[in-house]
């Protein structure tokens, strides 16, 4: 299908009533939120919603022109999945605009239940093709796709360009070194999988062990996955950013922290038509989605005005700079200097 100049909506985190109403005072076209349970994929202790803060952020989200999104991006159990069917009833009761999810069954019952809710297809379901998004579209009548961190700007081009329904992209927050979706990594020492349980490193098998020299051990299930030297900066401890010893070396073995940043890519992206771009960062604070929703509206709104001229201001950069992780940024796939 073919595009004009698209303004993007803005999406952005709320792991909490106070982040969301951050987001939405910032200028966010949209939140998204999960409740406290397994339905969402940032299933932390502390954060999340139960149903009195879901209407008081759809309340505030609605009455400053909004839009509350409800993620239910994990894995039903197939010994009883009736926690997400309740978990998608319970979005609508409670006035969510969509919801994002990642499970046939769940999308089967959102169409046979609620026929007029709209659907966006969680990142989590790995649709890296045209084709792929129109089998979710044609069966379960998928209105938006979230896009996995995997494609090029020129490939995220050829799939808008081939769908018929809307794209989302990421633009701003955490990678993930594994296939989107997909991920058991931490539950070879936790027993529990993000894909179903929906967090990544539980809190519960989260252990800090300072040792006599200041230094801290940082375990997970027991296992030694990362040593902090005692100034040096700690990062919630996952296995995938852990540093191991490989080959008489300690090092990053399976990804270094850094994050995405994609904000100088802004006039491609809405050209090529990318109807969303997201905010990563629900386990953030409030402070940090305040700070990155308001330098991206910001943006957003220059690119719209004038795309040849722009150029990210540098205090959005400093904004940004001071949010990623390890302070560090990168295009990741999106730009590939070896093709």
């Amino acid at each position: 299908m073919s595009h004009d100049l698209r303004i993007p909506q803005l999406v952005c985190p709320a792991g909490s009533l106070r982040a969301l109403h951050s987001a939405v005072d910032a200028g966010a076209d949209a939140v998204y939120l999960g409740l406290k349970d397994a339905t969402n994929a940032r299933n932390f202790a502390g954060l999340n919603f139960d149903d009195a803060q879901v209407r008081d952020g759809v309340a505030h989200a609605h009455g400053r022109g909004a839009e509350v999104l409800m993620a239910l991006n994990t894995f039903a159990d197939a010994h009883d999945p009736s926690p997400w069917f309740r978990a998608a009833d319970k979005a609508v009761a409670l006035g969510a605009d969509a919801l994002i999810v990642a499970d046939s069954a769940v999308m089967a019952w959102c169409r046979r239940q609620h026929p007029q809710l709209r659907l966006h297809l969680s990142v989590q379901a790995s649709a890296t093709s045209h084709a792929a998004i129109e089998f979710y579209r044609s069966r379960y009548g998928i209105q938006r796709a979230v896009l996995p961190r995997v494609l090029t700007l020129q490939q995220v081009a050829q799939v808008v360009r081939q769908s018929s329904i809307d794209i989302e992209v990421f633009g701003f927050g955490s990678l993930c070194v594994m296939v989107e979706g997909r991920c058991t990594l931490s539950s070879w020492v936790t027993g529990q999988s993000p894909n179903n349980a929906g967090v990544c490193s539980p809190a519960s098998a989260v252990r800090w062990n300072e040792q006599a020299d200041g230094s801290v051990d940082a375990r997970l299930g027991g296992v030694l996955i990362d040593r902090y030297g005692a100034s040096e900066a700690r990062g919630y401890p996952t296995l995938c950013k852990g540093r191991f010893e490989v080959n008489g070396r300690r090092e990053y073995a399976l990804e270094e922290p850094t994050s995405l940043d994609t904000m100088e890519l802004l006039p491609q992206l809405m050209a090529i038509g990318v109807a969303a771009i997201k905010i990563e960062g629900r386990q953030r604070s409030a402070a940090y989605v305040g700070q990155v929703t308001r330098a991206w509206r910001s943006a957003i709104d220059r690119a719209a005005a004038d795309p040849k001229g722009f150029a990210p201001a540098a205090a959005e950069t400093a904004v940004l700079a001071s949010h990623a992780e390890g302070q560090r940024h990168t295009l990741g796939a999106y730009e590939r200097p070896w093709r």
